[in-house]
């Protein structure tokens, strides 16, 4: 039983980063497309597809790199763990790196970056770092 599915999909995207994989695929939950697409939309990835696979759905995540194969994905890590959950009011998002990083949250209207719950004044559970 994996009782943190976030830090592994975290892991599973830093290891095949380390390796230049082009495609990264893990079972799938509401929670890792969330994460997937607040990825895409920052442009960390290129797509994500849901496969229908037994005994479980398998989400694919297709790595994005730079023109001259360097990584844009040069850290990500865990922040809120199941002992220390760690939340965050829209105040209180700060830029990562002068806005080159994210921080990807929970809000109570589903799992965006740090930029856009600024900008909707919503703040939420703080997930993960990419930078």
């Amino acid at each position: 039983m994996m009782t943190d599915p976030i830090a592994d999909m975290l892991t599973r995207i830093r290891n095949a980063v380390r390796i230049e994989r082009p495609v990264v695929e893990m079972p799938t939950s509401k929670v890792r497309r969330g994460i997937a697409r607040a990825l895409k939309e920052e442009g960390f990835i290129w797509d994500f597809d849901e496969l229908d696979t037994v005994p479980v759905k398998t989400l694919r995540l297709q790595l994005k790199y730079g023109p001259n194969g360097e990584r844009l994905i040069h850290r990500i890590d865990r922040v809120s763990k199941p002992g220390c959950r760690v939340y965050r009011g829209y105040k209180e998002l700060k830029p990562i790196l002068s806005g080159l990083g994210i921080q990807i949250l929970s809000t109570p209207r589903g799992i965006v970056s740090d930029r856009k719950a600024r900008s909707n004044k919503m703040g939420g559970e703080v997930l993960a770092l990419v930078v």
